[in-house]
């Protein structure tokens, strides 16, 4: 039997944290969910000043994402199709913004703001790596070298900037 409650431990975002200061990526994940088949998806997930997530949406109708900023600070920002920053949430496990939620078919990015930033992530499932994510077709792919400059507009942006060179 599979144990009744799954907790998150503050060990267990300290582990997670450290793991994503030591990976290249700058980031890593943990599933709370059983499988990837899962219908609801809910994880954490650690990401350092310096990662890349680049700007997707959802595939699919009713492909949400809600962010619950557990530590440390970071911003969700949403974009048109042209790139402009069309609203921003900047999250603070103090307060006073905590969570947010990015609609279906929006066009998002988080950017960590402070060292040991954890959030909780829940979406609509299942999870399928090959289409899960519409990647915005100006972004960068991950490891581009326009990455870290593309982190640093999303670390200032605004409402009504333009993200693409």
């Amino acid at each position: 039997m599979n144990d009744p409650l799954t907790t998150v431990t503050s060990g267990l975002l300290d582990d997670l944290s450290r793991r994503a200061a030591a990976a290249a990526r700058r980031r890593m994940n943990h599933n709370l969910h059983p499988t990837l088949s899962d219908p609801i998806q809910r994880l954490l997930n650690a990401f350092e000043p310096g990662t890349y997530v680049r700007p997707h949406r959802h595939a699919g109708s009713g492909r949400w994402e809600l962010f619950v900023c557990l530590r440390g600070r970071a911003a969700v920002l949403a974009f048109d199709g042209d790139s402009t920053v069309t609203a921003r949430a900047d999250l603070d496990a103090a307060g006073p913004t905590l969570a947010v939620e990015a609609a279906a078919g929006v066009c998002h990015t988080v950017v960590s703001l402070a060292p040991g930033t954890v959030m909780l992530e829940v979406k609509p499932g299942p999870y399928v790596a090959l289409t899960d994510k519409d990647f915005a077709p100006w972004a960068p792919a991950e490891g581009d070298p326009a990455c870290p400059a593309m982190v640093a507009f999303f670390e200032r942006a605004a409402i009504g900037q333009w993200a693409a060179p």
